[in-house]
């Protein structure tokens, strides 16, 4: 007999907890091998591929595509084990040679119920010794659909309008229960567009706006004006309203925190970047892959943060202490299509100019395309900021928690310039150092600044080891 299997999302680590569906990769009837990608999802970190532990026939879907689901959510159902007989129906419909051959495949796909290998903090407990992969079958047919489990056959009933729940409120989200509390609704009153009357944070929203739309308006005594014409005023001139959720979201949480927890200060500099851009002119005419500006200027705080380690640490607010981290994890601003991310460059003070140029473009194109993993946005120790790419000249940089420090650096730009006691036009360059004031004082953060200042306006003492 078939033993039908609840999926649900798992611990995507770094804290995250709750995940959109994007999109679908398997369909109510598919059979799915252990192990394999059933759902893409995106995060407050990456867009992810979740693979499922179960081999066997996916009987439900929980969750359209939009749809925000909490960590430990329903995702799916599978049907493994041994597949139950073929009603009388369905045996009457099909063939007996094709009844065999898709009882053959679900068989085999549903061979071994565990796999272990799912995602960060998630795990099946099956032995390891039954632990083993069973190849992708060819897409099910109508036959295995109906020898699915029972549950499948709801999935094709034709909808019905939602009722309003009259015993427990259908609610799996906890952020939807509290967004219901703060907003003083009833959830008993929601309508729920999910699966068997499940409410979303959707139906919520939609249930609060048309209660707004629809509350009366206050009735004006005699000798006192009414508020309902400011109140009309206000609801006509609202604007598009935009989730806080994914990257944005991510960004908005981080950077509030980090102003809220982090006491920062701003030092800058103007320095003269004519000899730096000439080394690396000189460099890629020598051949051999191209080094970028990027890539100098991660190598000149490499060294800057060895001589000044205050830089590379971290608050441990709840023991009180600085941590100085071991090891330079740089980060770096992106700006992509779905919001700014930060990727990081593991051991970047240990990498040379071209190393640093292959990765910095690695993660860039991963950035763009939406595949950074969410290993390759976490780790960060210090963040370098390139901001000059949009025109800019300055910036106060907000400070990436919980790291100590980063450093702005505006665009190159020709303009006049004293050198050698005469003016002449340079390439000029403004670099900012935001920095948190409980690990180090200004003296520090000046010194650090300065000295990537001076191996920006004279880097022959850095080329021996780029």
């Amino acid at each position: 007999m078939a033993q039908v299997l609840e999926f649900k999302l798992p611990d995507l680590g770094e804290g995250l907890t709750e995940a959109e569906i994007v999109r679908w990769l398997v369909n109510v009837g598919d059979v799915v091998a252990i192990d394999q990608p059933v759902v893409e999802v995106e995060t407050a970190k990456a867009m992810v591929e979740v693979p499922c532990p179960y081999g066997g026939v996916v009987t439900a879907r929980f969750g359209e595509e939009g749809t925000e689901l909490p960590v430990g959510a329903p995702l799916l159902t599978v049907a493994v084990g041994g597949g139950a007989a073929p009603s009388a129906e369905a045996a009457s419909a099909a063939s007996a040679a094709s009844a065999a051959s898709a009882a053959s495949a679900a068989s085999a796909a549903e061979s071994s119920e565990y796999s272990g290998n799912v995602l960060i903090g998630y795990g099946t407990s099956g032995p390891a010794a039954r632990r083993r992969r069973v190849r992708r079958e060819t897409p099910v047919t109508a036959s295995v659909t109906a020898t699915a489990a029972p549950a499948a056959a709801p999935v094709a009933a034709p909808a019905v309008a939602p009722v309003v729940p009259q015993g427990p409120v259908p609610v799996i989200s906890p952020l939807v229960r509290k967004l219901a509390r703060d907003e003083g609704l009833d959830l008993r009153e929601v309508r729920g567009s999910g699966p068997d009357g499940l409410i979303l944070r959707a139906d919520v929203e939609n249930a609060l706006a048309v209660r707004d739309r629809t509350a009366p308006a206050p009735t004006a005594t005699p000798g006192h004006a009414t508020a309902a014409a400011p109140a009309a005023g206000v609801a006509a001139a609202a604007g598009e309203r935009i989730p806080l959720r994914g990257v944005r979201g991510a960004v908005a949480d981080k950077l509030s925190r980090s102003r809220t927890e982090i006491p920062d200060a701003t030092c800058w500099v103007d320095a003269d970047a004519t000899e730096l851009m000439a080394a690396r002119s000189a460099m890629n005419a020598a051949g051999g892959p191209k080094i970028s500006v990027l890539a100098l200027l991660a190598r000149i705080c490499t060294h800057a943060l060895a001589r000044f380690p205050e830089l590379n640490s971290t608050v441990d607010t709840a023991a009180r202490e600085i941590v100085r981290l071991p090891s330079v994890h740089l980060g770096f601003a992106a700006q992509t299509e779905r919001g700014l991310v930060v990727p990081v460059v593991k051991d970047a003070g240990g990498r040379t100019a071209e190393s640093l140029t292959a990765e910095f473009a690695r993660l860039t194109e991963s950035a763009r395309q939406g595949t950074l993993t969410p290993a390759d946005l976490t780790g960060g120790t210090f963040t370098l900021n390139n901001y000059g790419v949009f025109g800019v000249d300055g910036s106060t940089p907000i400070i990436n928690h919980p790291e100590a420090a980063m450093l702005g650096v505006g665009r190159i730009v020709p303009k006049p310039w004293v050198h050698q006691g005469e003016l002449a036009v340079r390439q000029v360059v403004q670099l900012s150092l935001s920095f948190d004031h409980r690990v180090c004082d200004g003296g520090t953060a000046g010194g650090f600044l300065r000295y990537v200042a001076d191996c920006v306006e004279n880097p022959a003492v850095l080329l021996r080891t780029l």
